[in-house]
């Protein structure tokens, strides 16, 4: 077995234990935020009295947040939220200002932010009505496509082949409401299982418990990147939903939002965007060197350069009121 796959494996499946943030082993996990954890509507107000902020990430969602062969956090996702910390810490002062890091799962994600728990949530969490009913997103930073993933053996192609088979979703995420219309469960006769995470979704297409797994084809292809046998497995059939993936925080937190959304803004339009994307995406990614192999789509790159042209026309409109 190629090693840096099967050490890539053993991370993403490490979920298969179903690790609690509270038995987690990142060196974060359990460190205390100096001042209380108890729900504020103005989390930099709290950042500045603490002189920390708690961030939320997943352990299993390669490559936007996971965990390295440490149990650090680590992922795009993680290294933009360090990005966006940093622009917090230079515009409201708080040179000092500490990241908290705190494993969430995709139920208890939303309960620990509205909890005060964790004050961002920066993995791959999708907007949806619902959820913006529940709490406050950034400016999306990646768009997804909900796709099947299926070995290969299986001879699935399209929605139809599913008929009389199982597939899986994951716990928590927001696939099974936007698609399930579109499968027609009853008529087709579709049985659904539902995995606890993303890895544990995978298994079940790995031992044949499900035939086919559907989520946002990014994910997927983490999954297939770090499997022992990549080749067994294809992600097929034209996109059944679209979405976009964004940063989480508490409702009604309207200056940390707005401090979040400058600071993507200034990524986005500066270029790094890119860089960052690149080096996740296409170059050997931690902890040992498995490349997803997805270059920038036409459809994120022309977001990216439609949110750059918005951010310039402005600035030019406030200094030319």
């Amino acid at each position: 077995m190629n090693t840096p796959k099967k050490a890539l494996l053993s991370v993403i499946c490490a979920t298969l234990g179903f690790l609690s943030p509270s038995l987690a082993s990142a060196q974060n996990e359990n460190e205390p935020i100096p001042a209380t954890a108890s729900v504020h509507s103005d989390t930099l107000e709290k950042a500045r009295q603490s002189g920390a902020i708690a961030v939320g990430y997943r352990n299993a969602n390669v490559p936007f947040s996971y965990q390295d062969s440490s149990h650090q956090p680590t992922g795009y996702t993680k290294e933009l939220c360090d990005q966006i910390v940093d622009a917090i810490k230079l515009e409201y002062g708080m040179p000092h200002l500490k990241i908290v890091y705190r494993l969430v799962t995709a139920q208890e994600r939303i309960p620990m932010l509205q909890n005060g728990t964790i004050d961002m949530e920066c993995s791959s969490s999708s907007i949806t009505p619902e959820r913006q009913n529940q709490v406050d997103f950034s400016i999306a930073y990646y768009l997804f496509n909900i796709r099947l993933l299926t070995r290969k053996a299986y001879h699935i192609q399209n929605l139809s082949d599913l008929a009389n088979k199982t597939i899986v979703f994951t716990t928590g995420t927001t696939t099974e409401e936007m698609i399930r219309e579109k499968l027609d469960v009853e008529r087709n006769h579709i049985m659904i299982l539902r995995g606890k995470s993303h890895a544990e979704s995978f298994m079940m297409v790995r031992t044949g418990r499900a035939a086919a797994y559907l989520v946002g084809d990014v994910l997927l292809a983490g999954l297939i990147t770090s499997a022992r046998d990549p080749n067994a497995y294809e992600i097929v059939g034209p996109s059944l939903s679209t979405g976009r993936y964004a940063i989480m925080v508490r409702k009604g937190d309207t200056r940390l939002k707005a401090a979040v959304n400058r600071a993507l803004t200034d990524i986005i339009v500066s270029g790094k965007i890119k860089e960052m994307y690149d080096r996740w995406f296409t170059q050997p990614i931690p902890p040992y060197g498995a490349n997803m192999n997805m270059p920038m789509s036409e459809e994120l790159a022309q977001f990216f350069a439609r949110q750059t042209r918005a951010a310039v026309s402005q600035k030019t409109e406030t200094n030319n009121p």
